[in-house]
């Protein structure tokens, strides 16, 4: 298997005003995705808002993008879900128009039964779609699941075939550079946290997973070229700098995603509000984040 090399955005779900799905702005979304560089789409997950969508939006959503994403930009779907047989369904759909590979996080309302139990859900997600890679979706912080991600790839690499790696969306640094090195580096890392991803290129990830990615390509792009070149102080320039972006956009008063897709509609493609229970940003905040922005010269990146 290839594994990833760049950037993947984790895009936000375009809604119209009344908060239903706009299918017609992904075209122009892939397009800029592939304008900057971006080389892969990861579609209905935390940032595209999958858990607030239904599966038949899901499902339109994937199409979609299959129909759109020029030749050479990823996709990769999610089809991760509190019931098995939506799982399934998802994983099922996304095989058959095509998709790139599925990823599946862990059920978070009932929750598996240690690392043998999340296996024992992967492994049937994973196989109703066996000709596509599957990624292990790994966010703790959403679905509460906290287990060890190493030791799910050596037992789940055992048990289902299509097993490609894990989207690593966690702090354990250590965890995730253990699955970086397991069975001489044989398994995919999506790493998943952007205000840490010069760390994960110290211990040899060369893919992330992304809702800055979207807007700020630019920014990582130049860092991992430093990084590659031996250039530390400017690849810790850049992570810093994106640092400052993330920390300002997370400061803006209401849940981050609502915050960085309204950004995303400021520099790039107008994406629409969030879905309920995720609120926008007032006038008064808006303002107040456009100053802070312009003060740190994100502008001059992104745009």
């Amino acid at each position: 298997m290839k594994k990833t090399e760049g950037l993947i955005a984790a895009p936000f779900t375009p809604m119209n005003l009344d908060r239903s799905v706009n299918l017609e702005a992904i075209q122009g979304y892939a397009n800029w995705l592939n304008a900057k560089g971006v080389v892969g789409a990861f579609i209905c997950g935390t940032t595209g808002e999958g858990m607030s969508l239904t599966i038949e939006e899901r499902k339109k959503i994937a199409e979609r993008w299959m129909e759109v994403a020029p030749e050479g930009l990823r996709v990769i779907v999610h089809v991760g879900h509190t019931t098995l047989a939506d799982c399934i369904s998802l994983a099922r759909h996304a095989a058959s128009i095509g998709a790139d590979s599925t990823s599946c996080l862990a059920p978070f309302f009932f929750k598996p039964h240690g690392v043998e139990g999340l296996v024992d859900w992967c492994e049937q997600v994973a196989s109703a779609a066996s000709d596509l890679p599957f990624y292990y979706y790994h966010i703790p912080s959403m679905t509460g699941v906290t287990l060890q991600v190493n030791e799910f790839l050596r037992l789940a690499s055992k048990r289902i075939p299509n097993l490609a790696g894990v989207k690593y969306t966690y702090e354990d640094i250590q965890d995730c550079e253990q699955c970086v090195r397991l069975e001489e580096g044989r398994f995919d890392v999506l790493f998943g946290r952007d205000e840490k991803l010069l760390s994960a290129l110290s211990f040899g990830v060369r893919g992330a997973v992304g809702s800055t990615y979207n807007f700020a390509a630019p920014i990582y792009q130049e860092m991992i070229n430093a990084f590659d070149l031996g250039d530390s102080l400017r690849a810790n320039e850049m992570q810093m700098l994106a640092i400052r972006m993330i920390d300002t956009l997370v400061q803006g008063g209401v849940h981050p995603i609502a915050t960085f897709k309204w950004f995303m509609g400021r520099v790039a493609i107008d994406c629409g509000p969030t879905r309920l229970p995720l609120v926008g940003l007032t006038p008064e905040q808006m303002l107040a984040l456009e100053t802070k922005l312009e003060a740190l010269k994100i502008y001059d990146w992104v745009k």
